[in-house]
């Protein structure tokens, strides 16, 4: 981000050092507003909006034959999660996951909004009382990704974490059908 930016601002500055120059015989000003005003900053707006909506695109929770579902219920101070193909069954703290399947998570809250988010594996999504909101994650490999609620939901919100537990396909069968982890 970092090195886009310096390349933007060096060349906006290179725009204009040369629009500010004055040029023997009055040059003509059309050039300047019609195609580097105009054209120019609509090009890369509508790039962007392209790549936005694509990206954007592939984070909706479409059907998938893999899909797992879970439940993830907030509270203060702890997460709670149930497992649809593990009916009954709940953790603590920890959301475990099949690694490189998408998961569906139905995020929901026990008393005042919390904020579900796991930076390694996808955006943020609040979880609100008395409504459920629909977030896909999918961890590409195996292991350990860090999940905060990140948003305040009173004292003691900046302790409120859980941990992704992403599992191999022979680890993932284990834990539908094993004890509690």
């Amino acid at each position: 981000m970092l090195a886009g930016a310096t390349a933007i601002f060096l060349f906006v500055t290179v725009l204009l050092a040369l629009a500010m120059r004055r040029r023997p015989g009055g040059g003509s000003d059309r050039l300047w507003l019609q195609g580097l005003g105009l054209a120019f900053p609509l090009t890369v707006l509508a790039a962007l909006l392209a790549y936005g909506l694509t990206v954007g695109e592939a984070l909706l929770p479409h059907d998938h034959p893999e899909r797992v579902t879970v439940r993830a219920e907030a509270r203060q101070w702890a997460w709670r999660f149930g497992y649809e193909d593990r009916p009954g069954f709940e953790t603590e703290d920890i959301l475990h996951i099949p690694a490189g399947r998408p998961v569906d998570v139905e995020i929901t809250s026990a008393d005042v909004i919390h904020g579900f988010w796991v930076p390694r594996l996808a955006g943020k999504m609040d979880a609100i009382p008395g409504h459920v909101n629909l977030l896909r994650i999918e961890a590409r490999a195996p292991g350990d990704y860090a999940g905060v609620s990140a948003e305040f939901s009173g004292p003691g919100y900046r302790t409120h974490a859980f941990t992704v537990r992403a599992l191999d396909a022979a680890d993932w069968e284990a834990f539908l059908e094993g004890p509690s982890p």
